[in-house]
């Protein structure tokens, strides 16, 4: 599923136009993007957690000459899933 399905399923149970649900789509992205960035979790319940992970200095290699190269220090977004629901995710309804 990608950005454009969630936004015909916010459609298809919501109504409005398409346009609208693209935009509440769009916000939601951007809301948890933005605290991403401040450096916040974001708990959905049911869904999981984002956060930011830090991310220690490495050497990696380009595999195209197999030059050894220094990678910086980084923060990294991160996604703990809930197990509130795996029997809906994962399992036929009937």
């Amino acid at each position: 599923m990608n950005k454009q399905a969630i936004a015909e399923a916010v459609h298809a149970v919501l109504g409005g136009t398409k346009v609208q649900a693209e935009q509440v789509v769009d916000v939601v992205i951007d809301s948890i993007v933005n605290t991403l960035k401040k450096g916040d979790e974001v708990s959905v319940a049911g869904l999981g957690i984002f956060s930011v992970k830090a991310r220690a200095a490495r050497q990696a290699r380009n595999p195209r000459t197999g030059e050894t190269i220094q990678v910086a220090a980084m923060k990294v977004p991160k996604f703990r899933a809930a197990i509130a629901k795996p029997p809906i995710l994962f399992y036929p309804q009937n």
